[in-house]
């Protein structure tokens, strides 16, 4: 699958030509790392070091060891001067294909024209918004365990990554938190102190888990140096040079290389005085290398800097054109070059630099008009070729100074061509054109549009603060006859300001907005009111709104505008449903349906929040379908019009039907895309959203204890900060969810009452049965029993007044509690048998099984135990089919117990219970209460209640004694 002869060419390509030198335990754990492919081994490998220290050489013999052994290598480099071409080392390892793999033909297709590669030549069309930046991470990861599974194992290695461009970042990024299944295994060098925040933080975050191996780089011993590198010197000299370069393979190199042209010089001379020679080499790496420059002809000089400038498109013609040689004189200039080692021949026909920190000084040693002179002829050379205008673009910006409409058409396409997989390149370009565009009265129109396409490309990328001063020039600046571009500014930017968590600044512009002079058009109006009315219940109370929403729909209404009644409607829906008036929410949420069902797709693209916001209102109350297809077709239309920023909203109202409709292995799915988006859009508030439904998740779908659900859950609460809203009270009744199935009952009482209050009421009232029985549940385990008993009287009326099933259910459950505690079973029985039938009328699988499984041991305490057993079986095959770990855990904790046999067995023996007896099997076989708790889907602290009795009951105090009494049983 890699080109033939590519291990012969790679250190050519990306080595330093040199031999590899020590390195022999580094090389050891590579070596590992291969073997293990798919076994086990770490999904990620992290090299770092100091320019020069040997990372590309190691990785060039990794590559070259993986390939020997029938690995597939594609192997990729970041460069310091093309930072703004997205993806730039990804396509570069992707080149790497030179035949489609037939399994992964249709993947490989998919993401060339966005990546580039030989798979599928780039178009230069526009790359569709339906290709947000997120689909296509899934699509990258997707290809490379397809290539991995089908081609004998996979290397990706990207070198100099601490140059990667931001859309690189971002798929590194998803790389790292997703490792990719099968054997697979990513390899990236970097030098530490260059490296972006974002990605030294993804690396660290899983440096201490065996996913990421870390290998840091160390100077070369002394003798490593001088026997690998110098052998013909005299040892003591040698030892001299690697003093003087500290180790560093490529500062010894350049001493030597300087020593030995020295000696040259000295052979064909007068003898050096004594004392000079090394005393006189060059003390700075920087000034031992561009020492090698200087027996350069003026014209192989040109021809350097010619390479170093152009970078990728360093190819014959571009070259030729920049420097005005013929081929024959080019020829002898690279060929003079090649013998001196400053050039080697690269993939695709290229010249490159030998090492990138000898590009880096020929570049700044370039005049600033020779670069420009450069850049200017490799811009008309790919316009002549008719090059994708990304390609141009990255030339055009650095050589075109003035106006220029042809320059100014291909940074528009290029920022086109990037909007939606590679925002922060699309916002750059658009400055690009920016800065081209005359600042006159007549092109104010056409520059403020550009201003507000730049702004959302901010926006998207990450740059919320950045994107909310731009919008904020443009409505300053807005002419009275501008009023969709000004509209559309204020809208954006009140949705920027809600993401920075500035809910009053977003309602003080908007309304600011609605009281100007000249007053707003209606359908502009509609359009604010919506965004407006959008603030509830993240700031402003619903109840405040309420008039808002009103004035809204009676505009659109009378504009017989129906996509704004729609909104409106929808919005209402949701904003009813979360102060739990039920039958008022689901009259609005039938007539939103009603509408936005009739509308075709095209039409609402301006709507997908409010599609959004009205699945959030059919899932609060319990019609689960429609809350699903409502937010799948949002999904659908905000991908294919690039509204990233309502991904989030939308995938995760999917994700929490899927919980209450258990199917947990979507829900997480669904989750960790939504985490992918909020952190790419930089948000802290939505970050904190996303992280409390992905807590949610994570506590349903795994064994009681999950660590990953509290660290999910305290990551929301350090996100969310000091505000108190929706979304700052999710968080924290997250936490106590978290904390309450991990056995820290204090700790999550706690957490909940900060969620809402003492009495809850900062909560909505449809979650409030729900979470009044974690309180009870709480209450109970530490003998509050008159807190407990309150809380069910509450949880009780309050489910009455809503009406709805799962909430009536969440409040027979909390009552079955308290009578279980009083002794009371065949009542305890009676409520979650009814708890459990409720919950399945309404399609609440997650909440049915959890009835059914509190019931069977109940219903076996009031003397049913057939019934209970039947109940039992029933919940776990709910709880198994939907993935639900916590009700796996739970079903093991219930499990009716075997039929009691005759048996001879001694008496502490039979006192033990059934999970008792299989704690104490499993401590004489050995292993952990870590390994036990895995084994039987119980958290660790509830293996350590259990061995505890079991210790007292068989009256020995260490694990050695109780293997050896079970053994003797």
């Amino acid at each position: 699958m890699s080109r033939p002869g590519a291990s012969e060419d790679a250190a050519g390509r990306h080595g330093n030509g040199s031999p590899l030198v020590g390195r022999s335990a580094e090389l050891r754990l590579l070596d590992t790392v291969i073997d293990r492919l798919g076994h086990g081994a770490p999904s990620l490998v992290d090299l770092t070091g100091a320019a020069g220290i040997g990372k590309s050489r190691l990785m060039a013999e990794l590559c070259l060891r993986a390939r020997r052994r029938g690995v597939t290598v594609l192997r990729g480099r970041a460069t310091e001067y093309e930072r703004h071409l997205p993806f730039h080392p990804f396509a570069d390892a992707f080149a790497d294909l030179d035949a489609r793999p037939p399994l992964a033909a249709g993947l490989l297709d998919a993401v060339s024209r966005t990546l580039g590669g030989r798979g599928a030549e780039p178009s230069p069309a526009p790359v569709h918004a339906a290709a947000d930046r997120f689909a296509l991470h899934r699509s990258v990861a997707a290809l490379l365990t397809q290539l991995g599974r089908t081609g004998g194992g996979l290397v990706v290695a990207l070198d100099d990554v601490h140059w990667a461009d931001p859309a690189s970042l971002e798929l590194l990024d998803h790389l790292v938190r997703h490792p990719v299944p099968g054997p697979v295994v990513l390899v990236v060098a970097r030098r530490d102190r260059q490296t972006p925040t974002s990605l030294t933080a993804a690396l660290t975050r899983e440096a201490d888990t065996d996913a990421v191996l870390r290998i840091g780089l160390a100077p070369l011993a002394e003798q490593d140096c001088v026997e690998g590198l110098a052998p013909d010197l005299p040892r003591e000299r040698a030892a001299r040079l690697h003093a003087e370069g500290e180790g560093n393979p490529l500062y010894f190199l350049a001493l030597l290389h300087a020593y030995r042209e020295d000696a040259a010089r000295r052979s064909t001379s007068s003898p050096a005085p004594a004392g000079s020679g090394h005393g006189e080499l060059p003390t700075g790496l920087a000034a031992l290398l561009l020492n090698e420059l200087a027996p350069l002809t003026p014209s192989q000089r040109r021809t350097l800097e010619a390479v170093a400038v152009l970078g990728d498109h360093a190819v014959a013609p571009v070259i030729r054109r920049a420097t005005g040689r013929t081929d024959a004189e080019l020829d002898d200039d690279l060929d003079a070059l090649a013998r001196r080692d400053l050039v080697r021949p690269g993939p695709g026909g290229r010249t490159m630099l030998r090492h990138p920190v000898i590009r880096t000084l020929v570049h700044e040693s370039t005049s600033a008009r020779r670069r420009v002179e450069i850049h200017r002829a490799a811009a008309a050379e790919l316009s002549r070729t008719g090059a994708p205008a990304v390609e141009q673009a990255q030339h055009i910006e650095r050589s075109v100074t003035t106006w220029d409409p042809y320059a100014y058409a291909v940074l528009r396409q290029a920022a086109e061509q990037t909007a939606s997989t590679a925002p922060t390149s699309c916002a750059h370009w658009l400055s690009a054109a920016l800065r081209l565009l005359p600042d006159t009265a007549e092109r104010g129109a056409e520059r403020r549009d550009l201003m507000l396409r730049r702004a959302r490309a901010l926006g998207v990328a990450g740059g919320l603060r950045e994107s909310r001063d731009l919008l904020h020039k443009v409505i300053s600046t807005a002419g009275p006859d501008e009023t969709g571009v000004r509209t559309a500014a204020v809208v954006l930017c009140a949705l920027t300001e809600r993401h920075l968590g500035r809910y009053p600044e977003a309602i003080a512009l908007l309304r600011r907005e609605l009281s100007r002079q000249p007053e707003p058009s209606p359908s502009d109006r509609v359009s604010i009111g919506l965004e407006l009315s959008s603030s509830a219940p993240h700031n402003a109370a619903y109840p405040q709104m309420r008039g808002e929403v009103a004035r809204t729909l009676a505009d659109a209404r009378a504009l017989g505008d129906e996509r704004g009644e729609a909104g409106a409607l929808a919005v209402a829906a949701f904003g009813e449903a979360y102060e739990g008036r039920v039958a008022v929410a689901t009259a609005y949420a039938a007539q939103a349906a009603g509408l936005l069902d009739g509308l075709p797709d095209d039409y609402l693209t301006a709507l997908c929040e409010p599609l959004g916001r009205l699945g959030w209102a059919e899932a609060f109350l319990g019609r689960f379908a429609d809350a699903e297809r409502h937010a799948e077709r949002g999904l659908g239309i905000a991908r294919r019009s690039g509204q990233v920023y309502l991904l989030p909203l939308l995938l995760l109202c999917k994700a929490h039907v899927r919980i209450q409709t258990c199917r947990l292995t979507s829900a997480r799915e669904l989750a960790d895309e939504a985490e992918d988006i909020a952190r790419g859009i930089g948000s802290s508030e939505l970050l904190a959203f996303v992280l409390a439904n992905k807590a949610q998740v994570r506590i349903a779908a795994s064994a009681p204890g999950d660590p990953e659900a509290l660290a999910a859950a305290e990551e929301a609460v350090a996100a969310m900060g000091p505000s108190d809203n929706w979304r700052a009270s999710m968080a924290w009744c997250m936490l106590g969810y978290a904390a309450l199935t991990g056995g820290d009952p204090h700790r999550a009482r706690d957490a909940l009452l900060r969620a809402g209050g003492d009495d809850l009421a900062g909560l909505q009232p449809s979650m409030r049965p729900l979470l009044s029985e974690l309180l009870i549940t709480a209450a109970l385990f530490t003998g509050d029993v008159d807190s407990a008993s309150a809380w069910a009287g509450r949880a009780r009326d309050e489910a009455e007044q809503l009406g709805l099933p799962v909430q009536r259910a969440s409040a027979m459950r909390s009552a079955a509690q308290l009578a279980v505690h009083d002794g009371d079973h065949a009542g305890a029985a009676t409520l979650l048998s009814e708890a459990a039938a409720l919950c399945a009328r309404s399609g609440a699988v997650f909440w049915e099984a959890r009835s059914l499984l509190l019931a069977a041991p109940v219903m076996a305490a009031a003397g049913s135990g057939a019934r209970g057993a039947v109940m039992w079986e029933q919940g776990h095959r709910l709880a198994t089919g939907g993935g639900a770990g916590l009700l796996i855990g739970l079903a093991e904790m219930t499990r009716p117990s075997e039929p009691r046999t005759s048996s001879t067995a001694p008496p502490w023996l039979a006192s033990l219970t059934a999970r008792e007896r299989e704690v104490a099997e499993l401590v004489a076989e050995g292993l952990t209460n870590q390994g036990i708790a895995t084994r039987l889907y119980l958290s660790p602290r509830t293996v350590e209640t259990h061995l505890s009795r079991v210790f007292r009951k068989t009256d020995v105090a260490t694990r050695a004694a109780l293997a050896a009494l079970m053994a003797r049983s």
